[in-house]
């Protein structure tokens, strides 16, 4: 059995205070001025410090919101006089898909690599769009001997990428086929192209030392690899947009190479193995209506790896109400099937995966790993604001990022996914990542649930509506 995969982290603070969500308005001229305030007896020592933090600080509002919402001072004055708030900076944070809880765990992950936990109970609705209308199976939880992150039993992450056979043949007892390239990875995810707003040098640094760091991979355009990053081939994924056999000279060994989906891509790929037979070749496609079609095409001539790609939000391209990946990966994944050659090809998705859950959801609809790139920024304390898009100065100077606090930055937030990936694992009762790819029976879908309950009572009948 191989060693255990760990990912190791250490606390790597923030370069800024975090954007707080609650504080406390206190109404002070009701105040009794109790010799026992309960602000005093605040367990984080919010307001114990105060006066002392205060005194030095510039933007004192951002103390004031660090409040971790316990409420225990709110219910135990006895004037009532306090009142807890939710901070208006901290609703600007992100957008619809990103939301300002979701940035908020991510840089709490960022900063210890450990598991977010808030132990106040899910308050949001029962369900919602994409991947939040998944539930996945945790029947096993209750096994007092499940592994999770204790290390009691071996839990596996790591998938193989590349095309497999569908089957060997012999001659004289010896094989005679001669097995395609396959490249192994220890956890789902490789860190995908980050968009050319964000792109600094510290940033893109950070992005490919900590891929090696950790053992994964990072998709990088041809006109951004540099000497450093073509030194360590083995973890750089060049991106050819003009592909062809010499398209690859600034990483020229490297054993695995993307390209984009053309008419010819087929002969592209088969020039860049030409020379090095032990390449792997990703062909990256658009997400659209009619992808499934075209994987399966592109499978049956002899494609190894796919690498669909959505939006920021996991929509697919160009219809008026585009499906979530979750839709678009169950369709690709079960037409395969039909087929018979989904084990020849891997599947990678990549927009929309913001959070170590939908790792696991991604894979359940038929992915074999995922690709990222905002939850990279997002853990070198980006706030989404839309300003580097814009071409604006970036709040957070990103430019001013030193590469070793991105790195560190980065492994924590593996480290963290990794650990929930092993928790979901274990409650799931499955012992090797690989078993889940497809495994739909291990989930529950929202609208599945809503149409065996009540599809009877509150579906169409005929001759009327």
């Amino acid at each position: 059995m191989p060693a255990k995969y760990v990912i190791h982290h250490t606390t790597a603070k923030p370069r800024f205070r975090p954007v707080g969500k609650l504080g406390i308005v206190d109404w002070r001229e009701d105040c009794s001025s109790c010799h026992n305030c309960v602000k005093r007896g605040c367990v984080y020592r919010l307001y114990r410090d105060e006066a002392d933090t205060l005194r030095d600080e510039v933007g004192y509002l951002d103390y004031i919101y660090q409040c971790k919402g316990c409420l225990s001072c709110v219910q135990n004055c006895t004037k009532n006089i306090l009142t807890r708030v939710v901070n208006p900076e901290y609703r600007r944070l992100g957008d619809s898909y990103y939301t300002p809880d979701l940035i908020l765990s991510t840089w709490y992950q960022a900063e210890t690599g450990k598991i977010p936990v808030t132990g106040s109970g899910y308050g949001g609705p029962f369900s919602g769009p994409g991947f939040d209308s998944m539930w996945t199976d945790m029947s096993e939880i209750v096994r007092p001997t499940r592994d999770g992150i204790h290390g009691r039993e071996y839990i596996s992450t790591s998938v193989d990428i590349g095309r497999k056979l569908s089957h060997l043949t012999f001659a004289d007892g010896q094989l005679n086929v001669v097995p395609p390239p396959l490249m192994e990875t220890p956890l789902p995810v490789i860190f995908d192209r980050i968009p050319r707003h964000w792109q600094r040098e510290a940033v893109m640094t950070a992005v490919t030392t900590a891929a090696a760091e950790i053992g994964t991979l990072a998709v990088l355009c041809e006109a951004d690899i540099r000497e450093k990053d073509a030194a360590d081939c083995g973890h750089v994924i060049p991106l050819l947009e003009s592909p062809g056999p010499s398209a690859v000279q600034p990483c020229g060994s490297a054993p695995f190479v993307m390209i984009p989906d053309s008419p010819d891509v087929m002969a592209v790929q088969a020039a860049l193995k030409r020379d090095t037979s032990a390449r792997i070749v990703a062909i990256r496609i658009p997400a659209v209506p009619t992808v499934a079609e075209r994987v399966a095409d592109l499978v049956r001539e002899g494609a190894e790896v796919i690498h669909l790609t959505f939006d920021s939000h996991g929509r697919e391209q160009g219809p008026v109400r585009p499906r979530h990946m979750r839709d678009v990966l169950r369709d690709t994944h079960t037409t395969l099937v039909k087929q018979g050659i989904r084990d020849e090809v891997t599947l990678i998705a990549s927009g929309g995966i913001a959070a170590a859950e939908h790792v696991i959801k991604a894979i359940i609809c038929g992915a074999d790993l995922v690709a990222i790139d905002v939850p990279l920024i997002l853990a070198l304390e980006c706030r989404l604001c839309g300003e580097c898009e814009r071409g604006q100065p970036c709040p957070i100077a990103l430019e001013e990022i030193d590469a070793e606090y991105g790195i560190h930055r980065i492994v924590n937030l593996m480290a963290a996914w990794h650990s929930q990936l092993l928790e979901m694992l274990g409650a799931m009762g499955i012992r090797e990542i690989r078993r889940l790819r497809g495994e739909t029976g291990r989930c529950m879908f929202f609208e599945d649930l809503e149409r065996d309950s009540f599809g009877r009572l509150f579906g169409k009948r005929k001759g009327g509506s």
